[in-house]
């Protein structure tokens, strides 16, 4: 079993600037990809951004110059870099890492982007 623990959430101005983290630990033979999904209010899940093992990239339009992902293989943790932050951007962010086949998702942290 893979546990993970995601911190950095909390309530922050237009403008300003957060960051994520998100600790993989357990039984983890292989991470192929790490990411983060956010899930507003009324809405569905959606992809942030992730990376794979190799440091491939891939973020949502409505994040590209604003968010960057990176990741420190040493410790199996994932960061998400939050600039520019948008009222839209509030949402519970998830962290998602697949082992092999398998995909483990952590419980969310809050994200609130208001004046």
């Amino acid at each position: 079993q893979v546990q993970l623990v995601e911190s950095g959430g909390g309530l922050v101005e237009p403008g300003g600037s957060l960051r994520l983290s998100c600790a993989a630990s357990g039984t983890i033979f292989s991470i192929n990809r790490m990411g983060w999904y956010r899930q507003a209010p009324g809405k569905e899940r959606e992809l942030v951004t992730d990376i794979t093992n190799g440091g491939t990239t891939n973020y949502a339009d409505s994040v590209k110059g604003r968010f960057t992902i990176s990741k420190d293989n040493a410790k199996n943790t994932v960061y998400l870099q939050m600039n520019s932050l948008k009222p839209e951007d509030t949402a519970v962010y998830y962290c998602k890492v697949r082992v092999i086949l398998t995909d483990y998702w952590g419980k969310g942290t809050l994200v609130t982007v208001s004046s």
